[in-house]
């Protein structure tokens, strides 16, 4: 019997730890967190974790999307002014790279594809992280920026990305 239940239980482990994460987003701005603008649903494949976006009321185009260091959206002083989501640190770095780079290469892990927002507002295309794994989120905020994101230093440090406007933590 005890041989039996071991059985399932260990059966079941794998089907435990590969449950989807549901991360609420929420606009924010110099005066904090703000509305809920819809969900990220986080899932893990064999090519790494997909993270896929139901939101809405978003600029249209392409959008920085980010893992950060920190679970914390809240609006910081910072050399006199107060930025939105700051708290939340920089990106996901743990082995100190110091370096903003493609999601499959060797800067930040937290380094997302671009977020697509279409005409309407709405973003609901999934993007794939294929150096992340699912325990790489505890702790951590999701952050969408305003503008793209080019995946590299240059021209403009963290990829030319601009102000934090979604955040939320997993």
């Amino acid at each position: 019997m005890k041989s039996r239940l071991f059985f399932c239980i260990a059966a079941a482990f794998p089907l435990l730890a590969m449950a989807d994460v549901t991360i609420p987003m929420n606009q924010v701005s110099e005066a904090g967190v703000g509305s809920k603008l819809g969900q990220v649903v986080v899932s893990e494949s064999k090519y790494g974790l997909v993270f896929t976006p139901a939101l809405t009321g978003l600029t249209p185009g392409l959008h920085g999307f980010h893992v950060h260091q920190n679970a914390d959206c809240s609006t910081k002083e910072k050399d006199g002014k107060m930025v939105p989501a700051i708290a939340a640190g920089g990106h996901y770095d743990p082995e100190n790279t110091n370096r903003h780079g493609t999601p499959w290469g060797d800067g930040h892990m937290g380094d997302l594809p671009p977020l697509y927002v279409d005409a309407s507002g709405n973003a609901n295309q999934p993007v794939l992280a294929p150096r992340l794994k699912m325990a790489d989120l505890k702790g951590r905020a999701l952050m969408i920026h305003v503008g793209g994101d080019n995946h590299s230093d240059h021209p403009a440090v963290l990829g030319g990305g601009g102000a934090r406007v979604v955040c939320g933590v997993s």
